[in-house]
């Protein structure tokens, strides 16, 4: 029998690795050379190559590629309940996100593994005077897999100027839930949308290229009045945080999981929505609410939900270091 030909090893620092392909025409329009670190400076580029299969019984880290800013604490499996499944804390080195920025992340999943994916904290993205800042997030789910992807949130500081698009390959029999938060700023300081602009892409495809879902965010303000076109109730509704929960399984029908979203959000006191996704491959749900701990404790409560619904297991009480 020929041996498994290795996976073909793209090169990392090239530009066209780490930087968007398409950036929005809002984006677009600010790109520049800064006076500071220029794209692809040293510490302007993080990388994230990470693949996950099932070893002596349970999923390990069995390839990595880190590249400061972006690095990871090592595995660990401390769910009881689910003791195969790898727990992985996504870390940045500075403080937050700068001008010129370019970040790849990039998740495969083997077949029959479990893996959750959580970040140490709150991704800050700094005022900006020159260019913007962009991140890619790959995430491919093989046959079997369950995967997690649960970032804490997005903050804009003033003047913030962010792209992220992220593409979720799934195939059938995986399970993927993937959530994100965007905030309207440093509230605690009074900034609220005083960004640039925020701009997010979510697509959803079957290996085969089979296209599931496609979502899109555009959050731009004014450079003088700030604010009045993204308050409205296509957007945030007058709200300070917008979440949202995708889950793309088969391992239960798009209409049970629909309906367990709404079971565990009745009660929350949030602004919320849930509906099946296109050709009936899972369910997704927005919240809209004026408190943090509104939304984290409703967002939680919806993951568990799923995350019981889908594996017949109660998800646990993680604790970031």
């Amino acid at each position: 029998m020929p041996p498994t030909p290795l996976r073909t090893r793209p090169d990392r620092l090239d530009p066209g690795y780490y930087n968007a392909l398409r950036l929005p025409p809002e984006v677009a329009a600010l790109a520049s050379v800064p006076d500071t670190l220029a794209v692809g400076s040293p510490a302007k580029v993080g990388i994230l190559d990470l693949a996950f299969a099932v070893r002596g019984g349970r999923t390990e880290l069995v390839e990595r590629y880190q590249k400061s800013p972006l690095q990871i604490m090592r595995p660990l499996w401390t769910d009881p309940a689910m003791p195969g499944m790898t727990y992985v804390c996504l870390m940045a080195t500075g403080g937050g996100v700068a001008q010129a920025d370019r970040y790849r992340m990039d998740f495969r999943c083997g077949p029959g593994s479990e893996v959750h994916l959580t970040t140490q904290a709150a991704t800050k993205v700094f005022r900006m005077e020159h260019d913007y800042a962009s991140q890619r997030v790959h995430i491919t789910a093989d046959e079997g897999s369950y995967v997690e992807y649960l970032p804490d949130p997005v903050i804009p500081f003033k003047d913030a100027r962010f792209y992220q698009r992220t593409e979720v390959t799934v195939a059938p029999g995986a399970t993927v839930l993937l959530g994100d938060t965007v905030t309207a700023g440093r509230l605690a300081r009074g900034e609220r949308h005083d960004y640039r602009v925020v701009a997010a892409d979510l697509q959803i495809t079957r290996p085969d290229g089979t296209l599931l879902a496609i979502d899109t965010l555009r959050l731009e303000t004014d450079a003088v009045t700030r604010g009045p076109g993204v308050v409205g109730p296509g957007t945030f509704a007058g709200h300070d945080h917008v979440s949202s929960l995708y889950v793309v399984s088969d391992r239960a029908s798009a209409s049970e999981i629909a309906d367990t979203l709404h079971t565990a959000l009745a009660g929350h006191g949030v602004l919320y929505g849930v509906s099946v996704l296109p050709r009936d491959c899972g369910a997704w749900l927005r919240l809209l609410d004026d408190s943090p701990v509104r939304v984290a404790a409703a967002h939680t409560a919806a993951w568990h939900a799923v995350h019981r619904l889908l594996t017949g297991r109660p998800a646990p009480a993680t604790r970031k270091p």
